[in-house]
């Protein structure tokens, strides 16, 4: 079976994360998107250090389509140069590894959501 997948990404509102999420998880890119307000970021940028305001994101999906997912979310972000972290996991529940692969599937073989994505 194809190994999940967790993609960790920054927004800068509430608003683009759900609409980008809901957008590649209709494209069947992605399982789910847990979505987290409230973050507050300090980062260098173009030689400054930078404070903000942020949303943080963990996206689920699994490994044959991280190069697909990568390019769908740089296409929709809103940032120049979006943070896209790839964080292969080592191990997971089969039945939620299964979810996980059924609902991104092309064709729609969708299985049983689990009780809590």
């Amino acid at each position: 079976m194809e190994r999940p997948l967790l993609v960790y990404t920054t927004f800068p509102d509430l608003a683009s994360a759900l609409n980008i999420g809901e957008a590649l998880v209709r494209e069947r890119l992605i399982a789910c998107i847990n979505v987290m307000p409230g973050m507050q970021s300090v980062y260098s940028w173009k030689g400054a250090v930078e404070r903000g305001a942020e949303v943080a994101a963990l996206l689920k999906s699994h490994e044959g389509l991280a190069d697909a997912l990568t390019a769908a979310l740089k296409a929709r972000h809103p940032y120049d140069t979006p943070i896209i972290l790839h964080l292969p996991v080592a191990g997971a529940d089969a039945d939620t590894a299964a979810w996980i692969l059924a609902e991104t599937q092309p064709d729609g073989s969708a299985g049983a959501e689990p009780q809590s994505a």
